[in-house]
């Protein structure tokens, strides 16, 4: 997974005219197991296309699937698809060809998708957690607050708010100077490697990027912490200790992924400083952008009741 000095500094452009493409190294240069590598990424890749694919297939053709959860569910299986497909082709070539060359716009038009999709995930999964919150909490008002309008209002902002957090966040970076070297250690244009090839001053970018990072990460995972805490609490007051194991698993499950999810995101982009080990910036970002969707739909779907039961209706 990480690139000799010499190879990066073999790809290096020295001069300092207006930088019109990057160079980006991938996730490894070395070639004995870049084949290797390519085929497990290649696998993971079409597995969470699959189950995704699957997911939300069952959460349209069958009315049971039809509530609240379900409907985030589906949103999330979505946003799935199109996050590992605006990085993980990517990373695939990177493995196949080795370094590659990136024109500027595709660039930031990479890192523009990016980050809209990373910051409509974590405030799904904030609403997700508010969902389960309000289910088990407070079950007899369940279906006036989370009636459809609610649903769809909450989804519909965690869209456009990461909309609106990534033209901010790309329109600064896009707007910085890039005289060279061109060279990106990473598989993707990500965040920290564009401002650590900057040529010009990047204090406010890196105070929008680590401002938005707090509003939408650490606001986001405090109501997914207050939503799950609240849970555990009225789990433990159930009578019945096999509703407890239950409701146990449930929440034990989804506090895995989100985590893992957060714990790798808030790592690399709640810094205010440029990241210098770019090594393992690239191991994190494949946590978050490879292992996180394909875990998803097992964690939050493929280990449900209904979705079994639908899953089954659908086969016969």
């Amino acid at each position: 997974i990480f690139v000799s000095p010499q190879m990066e500094r073999s790809l290096e452009v020295g001069n300092m005219t207006r930088v019109q493409e990057f160079v980006l190294l991938g996730l490894s240069t070395r070639e004995d197991i870049r084949d290797v590598l390519f085929a497990v990424f290649l696998t993971l890749y079409v597995l969470t296309l699959l189950e995704n694919t699957l997911i939300i297939y069952l959460v349209c053709s069958h009315s049971e699937l039809r509530k609240p959860m379900y409907f985030f569910l589906g949103n999330l299986s979505c946003l799935e698809m199109c996050y590992v497909s605006v990085t993980v082709p990517s990373l695939l070539v990177g493995l196949r060809t080795g370094p590659c060359h990136v024109p500027f716009t595709a660039c930031m038009t990479q890192l523009f998708f990016f980050i809209v999709l990373i910051c409509t995930e974590c405030t799904l999964l904030a609403s997700m957690a508010y969902d389960r919150y309000v289910a088990i909490c407070r079950p007899l008002h369940y279906p006036l607050i989370m009636r459809p309008r609610v649903c769809l209002g909450l989804a519909l902002s965690s869209w456009l708010g990461g909309l609106l957090v990534s033209v901010a966040k790309t329109t600064c970076i896009a707007s910085l100077s890039y005289c060279g070297p061109n060279v990106l250690n990473h598989f993707f244009c990500d965040v920290s490697p564009l401002l650590n090839l900057s040529c010009t001053h990047v204090a406010l970018t890196e105070l929008v990027d680590f401002i938005s990072a707090i509003v939408i990460f650490c606001g986001t995972l405090l109501v997914a912490l207050a939503s799950y805490s609240a849970i555990g609490v009225a789990v433990l007051r159930m009578p019945s200790a096999a509703a407890r194991r239950k409701a146990f698993s449930t929440c034990a499950s989804h506090l895995v992924v989100v985590g893992i999810f957060y714990s790798a995101a808030l790592f690399i982009y709640c810094r205010p400083s440029r990241i210098k080990s770019m090594d393992l910036n690239k191991v994190l970002s494949v946590v978050y952008t490879v292992l996180t969707p394909m875990c998803n739909p097992v964690i939050y779907c493929l280990r449900n009741r209904e979705v079994h039961a639908a899953l089954r209706k659908t086969l016969h």
